[in-house]
């Protein structure tokens, strides 16, 4: 009996079929009891996370608002980002232009025409240049000065005939004496400027105050003039060329210069011993 048990237990565990299967799992699953879901803690627990993540992207929505609101304020006028350069705008003064500084009436502006050696004595040509003065004030200073250096020119009779007009005087020496009065002396205004050929000259002793030959000429041409010919009773001529700033020139050399403040330039020819002048011109 007990082997017949054992063969029928021997089959029953190795020949079930899948049908038997199927309905043993069946009957455990009638006996499970299933109860209904819980949505409402689905929900929440959904919920919880979808809260989650929007808070996050709240979060991150923020940072990124103050970020850029922080950069904006920057980039504005007056905000910490722009702090210097909004203070600089707002505290530097508007330009304004540079004052014209007052003229120097008191003193000339003085330049060498001219100078050389003869019989041992040195002898040179000096110009004086007085700024024009703006009004009755600096005029009286000016005409002061230049009754101290030698004299106001020919023209001026007081001290208002100087107020808008420069003026300017030439002084010769030879050795130790002092020519007086001036060579040439005038007053004039840039609008009296020369032009083309035009040329004015004065021609003196060598020596101030002699009988001698006038053989030492000085004269002022046009800003435009290249040459000047001094022509000497003899019959000879001294070409006196315009300044070059190619080459060096000497105080001893005759040319064409110009002088600080005038609105022409000058020259200082001077004849050989023996003969005195003649004519000038311009020739080129």
């Amino acid at each position: 009996m007990s082997g017949h048990q054992e063969t029928n237990h021997g089959m029953s565990k190795h020949d079930t079929t899948h049908t038997d299967i199927a309905f043993l799992l069946a009957e455990a699953a009638d006996e499970v009891e299933v109860g209904i879901a819980p949505y409402d803690a689905v929900l929440r627990g959904g919920r919880r996370r979808r809260t989650r993540r929007w808070a996050a992207a709240t979060a991150a929505a923020l940072a990124l608002v103050g970020s850029a609101t922080t950069l904006a304020v920057a980039g504005m006028p007056g905000g910490d980002g722009d702090r210097s350069r909004g203070s600089s705008v707002a505290t530097s003064p508007p330009t304004s232009p540079p004052a014209t500084p007052a003229p120097d009436v008191r003193t000339p502006q003085r330049t060498l025409l001219a100078a050389g050696t003869e019989r041992g004595k040195d002898w040179r040509v000096d110009i004086d240049v007085w700024e024009a003065p703006r009004d009755e004030r600096e005029a009286e200073a000016e005409l002061a000065a230049m009754v101290e250096f030698g004299g106001a020119p020919s023209d001026v009779s007081q001290a208002s005939d100087l107020i808008g007009r420069s003026s300017y005087s030439v002084r010769w020496s030879y050795g130790t004496v002092v020519s007086s009065p001036t060579l040439i002396e005038d007053a004039f205004t840039e609008q009296e400027a020369m032009s083309g050929k035009d040329i004015e000259t004065a021609a003196v002793a060598l020596e101030p105050g002699s009988e001698g030959p006038k053989r030492l000429v000085v004269g002022k041409v046009a800003v435009t003039a290249q040459q000047v010919t001094c022509t000497w009773k003899d019959g000879t001529t001294t070409e006196v060329p315009v300044v070059s700033r190619a080459r060096d020139v000497n105080s001893d050399d005759f040319v064409i210069r110009p002088v600080d403040g005038s609105p022409v330039n000058w020259f200082v020819c001077l004849a050989p011993e023996g003969t005195a002048y003649e004519s000038v011109r311009v020739t080129q």
